[in-house]
């Protein structure tokens, strides 16, 4: 017998859906930060074992915020529910144990589209590694109970690997018979060029400070496996929508982008196999955010 199905990963911004899916891998296919909302577009990871292969949809996380990005995500997120046969929760379990209010906030509005899809549920209640206090997970296992009654709910640690193959044992006994639909070593139905501009997406939430990487967007304007036979060529743009961050993102005679650039070279050539010349280049392009047509063209919403 074996099993094959796909597996939606729906939370609010920063619950961990996208380190959990790297977890299963092995190995980073979605981009994380501390930051909220890093995801914005729908990420496959595929898991392949000798008995099943599972297809994870990391999708942004669901927030209440405005604005035809926040719509793109949004859209994002929730369609991801009519391709899934199971619908995992994650929840942030630090968080709602130290400010419960935030759980009716975050969670509540998630149950009823969740329960109108007819998928199982399991939900995560991740970052049990950060409580301390076990007994203040209580009031939260609580009060997810119920929220979803007929749900299962698993205490995992995403980053850590707690509890996480307990999860995908629950996960496998509602994933549908079915055989591979991808080959064994396909991690992700991603494009590597679409890849390489999310890891050096990543790397701009690591160097920017508060809202500004929220403002910045990134395209691979050229990706040359041709010219150069041991060598990727990449061209990459930044996007930001005000010139004032421009210089910001540049950095004192270039040295932030010049440690971005560095630091992306680095993990796209891990990820491609082969040496990466990368080139990035920063423009402004304003109110891009309420573009719906460069939206598109950026891939947001996918």
């Amino acid at each position: 017998m074996h099993k094959f199905g796909m597996v939606a990963l729906i939370g609010p911004p920063n619950a961990g859906k996208s380190t959990l899916m790297n977890q299963y891998l092995g190995q980073k296919v979605a981009i994380v930060s501390p930051k909220p909302q890093t995801t914005r577009n729908r990420i496959s990871g595929i898991l392949t074992t000798d008995d099943s292969q599972i297809v994870f949809l990391d999708t942004p996380g669901i927030h209440q915020l405005r604005g035809k990005m926040n719509r793109f995500l949004l859209e994002s997120a929730w369609s991801a529910l009519s391709s899934a046969d199971v619908v995992v929760v994650l929840i942030d379990a630090y968080l709602y144990s130290t400010k419960p209010n935030l759980l009716e906030k975050e969670i509540a509005p998630l149950v009823k589209p969740i329960a109108e899809s007819g998928r199982p549920v399991l939900v995560a209640v991740n970052k049990i590694d950060r409580v301390k206090d076990k007994p203040k997970l209580l009031p939260v296992l609580s009060r997810i109970a119920e929220l979803w009654p007929k749900a299962e709910y698993i205490p995992v640690s995403a980053l850590r690997g707690q509890g996480t193959e307990d999860l995908l044992k629950r996960i496998l006994a509602f994933v549908p018979e079915g055989p591979a639909m991808f080959p064994e070593d396909q991690i992700s139905t991603a494009p590597l060029r679409f890849m390489a501009s999310e890891i050096i997406r990543e790397k701009l939430f690591y160097s920017l400070r508060q809202e500004l990487p929220y403002s910045t967007a990134v395209e691979i304007e050229v990706w040359d496996e041709t010219s150069r036979d041991d060598m990727v060529l990449v061209n990459a743009i930044i996007y930001t929508s005000r010139k004032s961050h421009k210089g910001m993102i540049i950095g004192k005679q270039g040295s932030n982008l010049k440690q971005i650039g560095t630091d992306a070279r680095k993990d796209i050539a891990e990820l491609v196999g082969t040496k990466i010349h990368l080139e990035i280049w920063v423009k402004v392009r304003e109110g891009w955010t309420e573009d719906p047509g460069f939206l598109r063209t950026i891939g947001l919403g996918e």
